[in-house]
């Protein structure tokens, strides 16, 4: 019952064999479900695509921080038309990236603000990628109301700990990289946090503590493929069944069940995304 949280199937240096490839090894893994995620307008077409082709794929539409260069008013009317379809579960993934700057900062925070206008307008989840501009990130998110008491109104309370009910924003951070102490920020907010194949890295010590310190209620795992291999298969390309590898990482740093882990954490993400099967 594995669930890759984020994953692109829909990455353009994919053929369209290796795609069907790759479907196959993930039909035949323990993977679950995965949450195509888009970056443009094309690729999120593709993911529509792929949720509704395969039974266990599900879409998230969106214009990452580096193709907000290319963004304009129609493509975000095409891709509101795109987030009404079945299994389109989330606006993203959106945000800032001040690493690369591959648009321009005032570009990228102006796509970040109408996007999470949007998943306002359409009452759907957030999925959030934020590099080397957190402050920045999460003051957008609160000045758009994604933590607003009307946005917490939207969706029901989930399970915390000691089986204590909280609000739920439904803003996922993406493969989280900040501190423990800005993740307790954003857990308080109503926030949920991804973590990927860089905590199962030797270098990793932000990454373990994050994951040793956020309550494994809030928290889901996904691959990021065709990114940020895990271990033992860094340096190959990624791809979904390898979350196994990071939901044990995860596991060992917990000290719970690696069983435990995989149901938790597929709940988590069921309940984020909105999927009731």
């Amino acid at each position: 019952m594995l669930f890759d949280s984020h994953t692109h199937l829909n990455n353009e240096t994919l053929t369209e064999e290796e795609r069907a490839a790759l479907a196959e090894k993930i039909e035949a893994s323990e993977v679950s479900y995965i949450m195509d995620v888009g970056f443009n307008l094309e690729s999120s077409a593709l993911a529509v695509k792929h949720a509704e082709k395969y039974p266990w794929c599900y879409a998230v539409v969106g214009c990452h921080p580096h193709d907000t260069k290319d963004m304009d008013e129609m493509q975000l009317i095409m891709i509101k038309g795109m987030a009404k379809k079945d299994k389109v579960m989330a606006i993203g993934e959106i945000g800032l990236d001040f690493h690369y700057d591959f648009s321009e900062r005032d570009v990228q925070e102006e796509w970040f603000r109408r996007q999470i206008q949007l998943a306002n307008q359409l009452k759907m989840p957030i999925v959030i990628h934020s590099r080397e501009a957190d402050e920045l990130v999460m003051n957008i998110l609160r000045e758009e109301g994604a933590f607003s008491n009307e946005r917490l109104s939207w969706f029901p309370k989930r399970p915390g700990p000691e089986g204590k009910m909280f609000p739920d924003a439904r803003v996922l951070l993406h493969c989280f990289s900040g501190s423990k102490e800005l993740g307790q920020q954003y857990i308080k907010l109503g926030a949920t946090l991804s973590v990927a194949g860089p905590i199962t890295y030797k270098n990793a010590r932000k990454g373990v503590e994050v994951v040793k310190t956020i309550p494994i209620e809030y928290l889901l795992v996904e691959t990021d493929a065709p990114y940020l291999t895990p271990e033992p298969f860094r340096g190959k390309q990624n791809m979904s069944p390898y979350v196994e590898y990071t939901a044990r990482k995860v596991a060992e740093i917990k000290e719970m069940e690696y069983e435990d882990v995989v149901k938790i954490t597929c709940e988590n993400a069921k309940r984020f995304f909105g999927i009731n099967n």
